[in-house]
């Protein structure tokens, strides 16, 4: 994904040929397992999807005095959570992602309070409006979480708050997203502050879609 040389770019293109190609949940759950233990080292050197996803949640959050309660939805190996840690954020985090391998990758950080697995292309295992902030980085892209998710993240966030997700570009519109946020706004579920085009790469600002929308 970032370093395209050497070993680890190899490694890095292998899996994302895997990753880009997924069918079905249990193939992912295995794709991930495996990647787990190197996916950090893999992208360390200019994945910038969690960096920007944590400053989008900077830039769009009302005053609030009371720690924020963040759902990082598709958690992986903890990336978002190393980003919260370094600003001046009080918060409190939850996970959820697919793998156990990513999942005891993020525990090793001692960011999240809580880490449970959860397929994203089911219902979420959170009660309604559990949420200040809601994020889901690099999930939302090929093979990998269709747009219903979207009204699920909505769903576990409180009235007023804060959804910041990340979808590809190759899928914003081909794969639903687009439509599916837009009908959300629609029917008065969200409001959407931005879709901006952004850098999933540090040295580009193509390659994806930062989704801003508040609750209401």
């Amino acid at each position: 994904m970032v370093d395209n040389s050497g070993t680890s770019g190899s490694r890095v293109h292998h899996y994302l040929q895997r990753a880009y190609a997924l069918a079905e949940s249990s193939e992912a759950e295995i794709l991930y397992d495996q990647w787990a233990d190197v996916y950090d080292t893999d992208n360390a050197n200019g994945y910038a999807s969690p960096r920007r996803c944590v400053e989008a949640v900077i830039k769009n959050l009302s005053p609030a005095s009371d720690k924020l309660k963040v759902l990082d939805a598709g958690c992986g190996t903890g990336l978002v959570g190393d980003c919260l840690a370094e600003t001046s954020l009080q918060f409190v985090l939850d996970g959820v992602d697919l793998s156990a391998g990513m999942l005891a990758e993020a525990r090793g950080k001692g960011v999240y309070r809580e880490l449970e697995r959860a397929n994203l292309n089911e219902k979420i295992a959170k009660p309604d409006g559990s949420y200040d902030v809601v994020v889901c980085v690099g999930t939302l892209t090929k093979g990998h979480v269709g747009p219903e998710v979207l009204a699920e993240l909505a769903r576990v966030a409180t009235k007023s708050g804060l959804i910041v997700a990340t979808v590809h570009n190759d899928i914003w519109e081909t794969g639903g997203y687009k439509a599916k946020i837009e009908k959300l706004q629609n029917d008065e579920i969200v409001q959407i502050i931005s879709a901006e085009e952004f850098g999933i790469l540090e040295w580009k600002n193509t390659g994806g879609r930062m989704l801003v929308v508040r609750k209401r």
